[in-house]
């Protein structure tokens, strides 16, 4: 039954209004990242406090784009020049992301008593929609490797931060500054903007991970790296946007009895720090012998969502290019992997009909 479009008002304003005031009560006390994580605390809360906390598909699309073309604005040609040094580092994210899901989910198997299959979905460093899909597809418990999941990126968002700002290794909250108003470049606003929707819708229908992010990026950095516009967006209509990210993911925990996440806190907790440890490890590795920024490293590592992890790179004045590149990586070694995973492992459980469970439509995404 369709949701009246009066109620689906409310529902956005006071999801925006909750996220909006975490933002801004984590931005004045200074925490590093603020207005993300800040909104990602607050509507998660919220949404275990019982409210339900939704943002039409369509908003939060057009947040993810902006998003998108303000991280593609610090491309300089500078930056293109220093891709020369990544493919090394990419290489070993992959690795990296390899060694998570085996730690996690022997720690899930060993510890919490999961079975293998949800043990491996719910260990998996990224690519939520796909694995929710195939997760479902095979009866496994949704609840459980979705709560995993989600606390995973919930606890990087704001620990992340907060651990590079208490070593010094990330910057002030900036955007980059663009040369031209954006009133007074129209035409370049009107380019960015055109070019950055059609190919966002383009690699949206596509099936690209993290595509409506990714698109704009992508655009945004090929016009400013190649020095052909000299526009970026200011800075709170950015922060606005970060707003809505985090409440789309503190959302995702609405209609979750606090009784189960409680029961799935030790495994997310604890599958965490195995997850966060072993990335660590081998990001420090990298970082010693390819001489990169440790802070940039860290980031591009952090087995969280590829559009949080980018968006925190941006908020912590770190380079978001970089951070990209490696979660692209991240999630194309995850997307190619699990069907072939999932094909070792066995054939998909059914229903008492004997069709795969699917989840509703929409109900996951990146």
């Amino acid at each position: 039954m369709p949701v009246p479009a009066t109620q689906t008002l409310r529902r956005t304003i006071e999801t925006l209004l909750i996220a909006g005031a975490g933002g801004l009560l984590f931005d004045y006390a200074r925490f590093p990242a603020g207005w993300i994580a800040g909104a990602m605390v607050f509507s998660a809360a919220a949404a275990l406090a019982g409210r339900p906390l939704a943002l039409p598909h369509d908003l939060a699309r057009a947040f993810y784009i902006v998003l998108g073309m303000s991280i593609g604005a610090v491309a300089t040609p500078k930056t293109v020049a220093g891709m020369t040094i990544w493919p090394l580092s990419i290489v070993a994210v992959t690795i990296a992301m390899g060694a998570v899901t085996l730690g996690t989910t022997a720690y899930l198997r060993r510890v919490h008593g999961w079975d293998t299959m949800t043990a491996v979905f719910g260990g998996m460093p990224g690519g939520l929609s796909q694995v929710m899909v195939l997760a479902a597809e095979r009866g496994l418990d949704l609840r459980a490797i979705a709560i995993v999941q989600t606390m995973r990126v919930i606890i990087l968002a704001v620990c992340v931060p907060a651990g590079l700002g208490l070593f010094g290794l990330a910057g002030p909250v900036r955007l980059p500054a663009g040369s031209v108003a954006l009133l007074d470049a129209p035409g370049e606003l009107a380019v960015m903007v055109v070019l950055s929707v059609a190919v966002a819708l383009i690699a949206l229908r596509a099936g690209f991970p993290g595509g409506l992010i990714f698109g704009p990026m992508v655009v945004s950095g090929i016009l400013h790296g190649g020095d052909f516009i000299h526009i970026t967006f200011p800075q709170w209509f950015a922060n606005i946007a970060m707003v809505g990210l985090g409440s789309v993911a503190g959302s995702r925990f609405t209609g979750t009895p606090f009784r189960e996440i409680v029961g799935y806190l030790g495994a997310a907790i604890g599958s965490f720090f195995v997850s966060i440890a072993i990335a660590a490890a081998i990001a420090l590795a990298v970082t010693v012998a390819l001489s990169l920024h440790v802070g940039d490293v860290i980031l591009a590592y952090a087995p969280g969502s590829i559009d949080a992890m980018m968006i925190l790179a941006l908020a912590l004045h770190l380079d978001p290019v970089f951070v990209g590149a490696h979660h692209l990586a991240r999630v194309f070694t995850v997307t190619l992997a699990l069907p072939l995973i999932v094909r070792a492992l066995g054939p998909a459980k059914k229903t008492k009909s004997g069709r795969p469970i699917r989840p509703k439509d929409g109900e996951f995404s990146d």
